[in-house]
């Protein structure tokens, strides 16, 4: 089997610099909120949206806040098994381990999710802008700086996926071993980083002037990134101290070794809700009043040009052109 893999890359360490304490983990974070931002940035200029530089600025901060501790506090509640955060809360956000700085182990993106869009609606609100399009703007922004989240898990060469016979099998250095020996995983980080950053950033960004009407990318974002995650699960190893919380069927086998289709991880679960809440959201988009296209906002952000009033002014262009011809 060894033969049909690949080994980890000896020279990726988790420290960028070995005896200091920043990590690529870290940085890859720092990379995503910056592609993120000019991402988002560029939408708000091709909309001219009605938002300065400073509460754009402002916008990013709470959410990336919220962010950071939705996705600490939802990993140690969620995904902790022992009592230690409960008993010693203040360790959720303590980088030290045993006189060693650790950094924030343990983020879950579902936590994120909610921390973060808790917060860009509640910013949006007091700054009266239209949530939906400030959704929508935050849906292709997000997932091609995901993917270097899942880049850095990588590198830590944590949350690989379960044994695989494929030749693009790799042999984590830290995975437990199954039966005395250390084989060949499933990179379900690159998985994750290709399909829920890559592929879902590409689909965004196409339609992103294309939606039939406000608030329809922020539910597809939601769908697209709850059905990505259950299949990739299907690959990953899930937490040996969780488990599956639900099997249909009795199942005996190793977690490592096979994942049945009638069992289902924490993170499966999480995402089929995340379906559900985002088919939930396009439904609810689609039939509030003002649901219109917004595209192109004046310079005053008083009195936005809709997709129809665009058609309407296109058309008369036309008309206009060919009475010009006919004299």
């Amino acid at each position: 089997m060894n033969l049909l893999s690949i080994s980890f890359p000896s020279w990726l360490k988790p420290e960028i610099i070995p005896g200091f304490p920043f990590r690529w983990y870290g940085l890859m974070y720092i990379v995503a909120f910056g592609i993120a931002y000019i991402l988002y940035r560029r939408q708000v200029r091709e909309r001219n949206f009605p938002i300065s530089e400073d509460e754009l600025q402002g916008l990013f901060f709470w959410s990336i806040l919220s962010l950071v501790v939705g996705a600490r506090v939802f990993a140690a509640l969620v995904y902790e098994t022992s009592d230690i955060y409960i008993t010693q809360p203040w360790l959720i956000f303590w980088p030290f381990r045993a006189g060693k700085f650790v950094g924030l182990q343990g983020m879950s993106y579902h936590g994120g999710a909610i921390g973060g869009a808790a917060a860009f609606l509640i910013y949006s609100r007091i700054k009266k802008w239209d949530i939906r399009e400030i959704a929508d703007m935050w849906a292709p922004a997000i997932p091609l700086g995901y993917t270097f989240g899942r880049l850095g898990n990588f590198i830590n060469a944590e949350l690989y996926g379960r044994a695989t016979t494929m030749p693009w099998g790799m042999i984590f250095p830290n995975a437990e071993l199954v039966n005395g020996a250390n084989l060949p995983r499933h990179p379900s980080q690159l998985y994750e980083a290709f399909f829920e950053g890559i592929v879902m950033f590409a689909i965004l960004w196409f339609l992103r002037n294309r939606k039939p009407f406000k608030g329809f990318l922020f539910g597809l974002y939601i769908v697209l990134y709850g059905f990505f995650r259950f299949c990739i699960e299907y690959f990953r190893e899930p937490d040996r101290d969780l488990g599956y919380r639900i099997e249909l069927l009795p199942n005996d086998q190793l977690i490592a070794l096979a994942h049945p289709l009638t069992s289902f991880s924490t993170g499966q679960i999480l995402s089929f809700g995340m379906i559900v809440v985002g088919i939930a959201v396009i439904i609810l988009m689609s039939r509030l009043p003002g649901r219109e296209v917004i595209r192109i906002y004046t310079d005053s952000g008083e009195k936005p040009v809709t997709q129809e009033e665009k058609a309407a002014e296109a058309k008369q262009k036309r008309k206009l052109r060919k009475s010009l011809k006919k004299r």
